[in-house]
Formats: structure tokens, C-alpha cells, sequence
């Protein structure tokens, strides 16, 4: 390289918007691999509320079960046996309805993790769209450097506002996100 090229400012603009981008692509995936964490542990806490729920539900069944069996049971049987029976089933339809409590409560916890894992995603969505933009405008920038276009400089800029644009939304929580583009690229 001669001197000339060391002192062009194209190339000095090229540098500068390339150590930057890759500054703030860095932000950006500190804070997208935190969202993916998060996003793996609300999956894995909807899955276990789901299971816990399926669990209640079986116990709830067992015990609404048991009840008709007792009140079967208690048919046949003289008045003087019967109470042991109502003390029984009334033991068990108290099961049965904490059962059915702690199950619809489960069910509302699996529902918030689902919303939660949608949030996240919503976010991580705008997070893979400022990765995406800021490398094709790094590799854009790259082929700048090499053939001294400044029109290329200028086609560079479009990607790197949007995939600065889609990095702020995600940082500053703004709630742009282009479903479209998403859909396309998924």
C-alpha cells in the first residue's frame, strides 16, 4: 500500500464504520444470548407446568374415581356403615377440588411462560435482524475497502441503519418488528 491509500478517506470511513458496527454487534449479542437463555428457561418452565398439570389432572381424576366407587360402595351397605363412607368421600372431594385449584393454577403458569417465551422471541427476532443487516453491510463495507466505490459506501449505509435501527429496537425495547421479513427468513 502506498501513502495515498493510507491517507483515503474512504477507507478511513470504511474502518471507522466497520470497528463501530462490530462494537455494537458485540452489545447487541451479550444481550440476544441473554435473551436466549431466558427464552430456554421460560421453555423449560412451560414444559414442566404442563407435566405438573397433566400430574393434577391425573390425581384429580384418581380422586373423582374414588368418589364414585365410595358412593357405589356406600349403596350396599347398612346406615350404620355408611357415615365411615361419607367421611371418605368427603375426604376425597376435598382432594379432588384442591386438585383442580392447583391444576388451573398450573395451567395459568404454563400460559405466562408461553407469553413469556413470545416476548422473548419477539426481541431475539429483532436481535438476528441487526446481526443479519450489520454483516451483509460488513462484507459490503469489505468490498468498499477493496474497490474504492463510494457509491458502495453509500449501498452499505442502508443495511447498517437498518440493522442499527433493528439492534436499538431491541436494546431500547421499542416494539418495531418486521413480521414479514421474519416470516420470510424462518
Amino acid at each position: 500500500m502506498d501513502e495515498k491509500d493510507d491517507n483515503n478517506p474512504l477507507s478511513m470511513r470504511v474502518a471507522v464504520v466497520v470497528a463501530i458496527l462490530a462494537t455494537f454487534m458485540g452489545i447487541c449479542k451479550v444481550k440476544d444470548d441473554n435473551i436466549n437463555q431466558a427464552m430456554q428457561q421460560a421453555q423449560a418452565n412451560k414444559v414442566d407446568h404442563w407435566s405438573f398439570y397433566q400430574a393434577r389432572n391425573i390425581r384429580e381424576e384418581v380422586a373423582n374415581a374414588t368418589i364414585v366407587q365410595l358412593k357405589l360402595a356406600k349403596a350396599g351397605r347398612p346406615a350404620s356403615e355408611q357415615s365411615s363412607y361419607d367421611e371418605a368421600i368427603d375426604s376425597y372431594i376435598k382432594l379432588a377440588a384442591d386438585q383442580k385449584r392447583k391444576k388451573e393454577e398450573l395451567k395459568a403458569q404454563a400460559e405466562q411462560d408461553d407469553k413469556t417465551y413470545d416476548a422473548l422471541n419477539f426481541k431475539d427476532d429483532q436481535f438476528d435482524l441487526s446481526d443479519a443487516m450489520l454483516a451483509i453491510a460488513i462484507a459490503l463495507f469489505a468490498i468498499t475497502a477493496l474497490t474504492k466505490q463510494r457509491w458502495l459506501f453509500m449501498l452499505s449505509m442502508v443495511p447498517t441503519g437498518f440493522g442499527v435501527f433493528m439492534g436499538l429496537c431491541g436494546l431500547l425495547g421499542l416494539s418495531f418488528h418486521p413480521t414479514a421479513l421474519v416470516a420470510m427468513l424462518s
